[in-house]
């Protein structure tokens, strides 16, 4: 069995796959907020917010600061540069396949036609 070490994609993706996560990006592209802010924006308790922005921070894409008794989020210096090349090379390869299968679909349909019908 092979063995697979978590790499920082993985923890990227897994981080993204959340719609919740995805919008704490979004308003943290916007502007910097506090964990509280962005619970009552998202309507959900702290503690659930502060669980979201732990994975978050897991993967690199948000910072948290805490001053005084507040915590502040920001984007994380990181970005999303290593996931995008990964996507754009998948896309490439996808692409690729579907022009392929055309080919061969294309192919089939033209031999059909050719063959004398019965």
């Amino acid at each position: 069995m092979v063995q697979y070490v978590s790499p920082p994609l993985d923890l990227s993706f897994a981080a993204l796959s959340d719609a919740t996560r995805r919008g704490i990006i979004d308003q943290l592209g916007r502007e910097d907020a506090s964990i509280t802010s962005l619970a009552d924006k998202f309507q959900m308790t702290l503690t659930g917010m502060k669980k979201h922005v732990q994975v978050l921070e897991r993967a690199g894409l948000v910072v948290t600061q805490k001053v005084g008794r507040v915590r502040t989020c920001k984007l994380g210096k990181r970005g999303l540069k290593a996931e995008a090349e990964w996507i754009e090379a998948h896309r490439k390869l996808f692409e690729a396949r579907f022009e392929a299968l055309d080919d061969i679909i294309s192919e089939l349909n033209r031999e059909g036609r050719d063959e004398p019908a019965s």
